[in-house]
Order: C-alpha cells, then structure tokens, then sequence
C-alpha cells in the first residue's frame, strides 16, 4: 500500500506529494517514527521547534490512518 507522510499543524502543512510503498501500517509507522527522530534532532541543533505539529500517515484517498505528535513526550 502507498503511504503519505504529512507534517501538519493547525495553521500549516508540509504535503508529501510522493509517498512511499509498505507492506503494512506497522512498516508506515516504524518509518514515521524514524522520520520524527530526524527531524527531532535537527530542529534541536537548529534551535527550531516542531511544537504543535505532528506527522499524518495517510492512504491513497487521503484518510489519515495514523498521526502522531512531533512534540517529544515525557514518561
């Protein structure tokens, strides 16, 4: 299945107008959360902050099949 991976936040959006082919949502997300792993790391030696955004993984028709928040979470 195509997976789209969107970073969004309540006033913006960062469309990903490619997608990439998984064979599962469980791939989809092990490479969503990768992603924001990446991103987490350069916006910290930037001093940039995600807050507020997170990262939609959607279908081909659009509907977001998981979102996940780029703000970091504390246990």
């Amino acid at each position: 299945m195509r997976c789209y991976f969107h970073l969004v936040n309540g006033h913006e959006a960062i469309p990903d107008d490619t997608g990439v082919e998984v064979s599962d949502l469980t791939t989809a997300q092990d490479m969503a959360l990768q992603a924001i792993e990446d991103i987490r790391e350069e916006a910290i030696q930037q001093g940039a902050s995600w807050h507020g955004w997170r990262l939609d993984i959607v279908d081909r028709s659009g509907r977001i099949l998981l979102s996940i928040p780029l703000d970091p979470t504390f246990h």
